[in-house]
């Protein structure tokens, strides 16, 4: 035998790992984290056991003493985990066993490490999605906040990073406030689709002791147990989902940081971010850069590795339980914690940037973003739309050669280019009527954007409950 330590398996082999294989098989170093979820679960498993009547009450006793104590030590900075054991899970139990001798080796009995780590992956993966709601809530009551603290700033909407046509920027922000409520939806199914316990599959096939499924269910919060021993030791479908619940997450982010980064130049000037969200040159003095929203916008691409990462992972796979699925943790992790850090980092930005209003109003009356309206207003008076956007097309054309804006243009002038035109034509350009012409359902309106408001705050509300019932407070 060689002089390393026992593994769990030692009965069968002759030899045990070297140093190399012991490093390239161990995931301590990444799955020390499931450490709370995982004493969770042995606890639960050693009273359902002792229920049962599999282990004396004397031996649960010491078991669950043993392991909060594990916790406490762990919590407290006490605890050294040792590198040579192979995941957090054969940690805490040789751990257990040191501190309570024979009692703790009884802890694994009618499971495997199988169903073990797929449970404190579900127990994770439901906690965290909790916490990025909560995360995905606060950011969204900022961008409300700002929308009803400048609902009547007007600023130029683009497509093609072209100037098109005026919009508010309250209507602006609250585009990406619904795309952050997706975000919170799609964390919440990730939540439930993890809400589910695999443990008592043991290692694929079930187990032969009479334990009871639905008791450790109950006490570990899930709502349900898996209904297919060999599907629930090796689905990480949960995970994908929490994962690219993260990575559509930070693409939302990327789009809004990306905007972020013109608004605060001085092409745009639109907005100022505050200096604690900023940093300058080591070469330019006069520089202040957005680098927070750019390292936002950069580390999308982070998570989407890890979705792409996880994937090809799972993807040829056969069931049931295989080591491949040990790499499912990095990047979910990292998934997870660069979203976390975006949103925190997203919601300082926008909390505490100024908005430059009179800047924004200003840029809405140039790039002739009243176009669509006089030709509208040309097809009100029966001109056919095609020739009424012809019409409007060239008196761009000359605006431009000239230098000039819609709003400068005379009665007579746009009469001279089309006898449809009458005195309330002159209204048509005007940049506020422009925009409360906008009243259909979502549009742009005052009064479309103050329902739109209301909504959003109530869609807020609704998933600020959801946090409440699954026992997230402000405490």
């Amino acid at each position: 035998m060689s002089d390393m330590r026992k593994t769990p398996w030692s009965g069968r082999f002759e030899h045990t790992p070297g140093a190399f294989q012991q490093h390239f098989g161990a995931s301590l170093a990444v799955d020390r984290r499931l450490y709370a979820e995982d004493i969770a679960g042995s606890v639960a498993h050693a009273r359902m056991l002792a229920k049962q009547g599999i282990v004396t009450s004397g031996d649960a006793a010491a078991i669950e003493e043993g392991l909060l104590g594990i916790l406490k030590d762990i919590e407290g900075g006490a605890f050294v985990f040792d590198e040579s054991d192979e995941d957090v899970h054969m940690a805490i139990e040789l751990e257990l066993t040191r501190r309570i001798g024979d009692a703790g080796k009884r802890i694994h009995t009618g499971r495997s490490r199988n169903d073990q780590v797929a449970t404190d992956m579900r127990l994770h993966a439901k906690r965290e999605a909790v916490r990025l709601t909560d995360a995905v809530v606060r950011i969204r009551e900022t961008l409300l906040g700002l929308a009803a603290e400048h609902m009547a700033v007007v600023m130029p909407g683009y497509t093609h990073v072209q100037r098109a046509q005026p919009v508010l920027l309250s209507h602006h922000l609250l585009a990406y406030a619904w795309m952050l409520a997706r975000d919170a939806q799609r964390l919440r199914h990730a939540y439930e689709a993890a809400d589910v316990l695999p443990l008592g599959s043991a290692a694929l096939a079930g187990t032969t002791f009479p334990i009871d499924r639905d008791a450790v269910a109950r006490e570990l919060g899930f709502s349900a147990v898996s209904a297919n021993s060999l599907d629930a030791v090796s689905d990480r479908d949960f995970l994908v989902d929490l994962v690219y619940a993260c990575t559509l997450g930070m693409v939302h982010l990327s789009r809004l940081s990306e905007e972020l980064v013109l608004w605060s130049s001085s092409e745009f000037g639109f907005i100022t971010l505050d200096d604690a969200w900023a940093s300058g040159s080591s070469i330019m003095p006069q520089k202040k850069n957005p680098d927070f929203a750019e390292l936002v916008r950069g580390k999308s691409g982070r998570a989407v590795g890890d979705l792409v990462s996880l994937l090809v992972m799972l993807k040829g796979l056969p069931l049931a339980y295989n080591k491949d699925m040990q790499e499912d943790k990095e990047p979910a992790f990292d998934a997870i914690d660069t979203y976390a850090d975006a949103l925190e980092a997203m919601c300082g930005m926008l909390s505490t940037m100024r908005v430059n209003a009179e800047r924004m109003r200003e840029a809405a009356h140039g790039g002739f973003m009243a176009a669509t309206d006089l030709a509208d207003y040309l097809a009100t008076r029966g001109v056919p739309f095609r020739e009424a956007h012809e019409v409007v097309g060239k008196l761009v054309l000359a605006c431009e050669r000239d230098g000039r804006t819609l709003q400068d243009l005379t009665l007579a002038e746009l009469q001279s280019a089309s006898s449809a035109f009458a005195e309330d034509a002159l209204g048509a350009v005007d940049i506020d009527a422009v925009v409360a012409r906008r009243d259909t359902a979502g549009g742009t309106a005052p009064g479309r954007v103050a329902e739109q408001l209301a909504a959003a705050r109530a869609a807020l509300e609704a998933d600020a409950d959801w946090l409440t019932s699954h026992g997230l407070t402000d405490d």
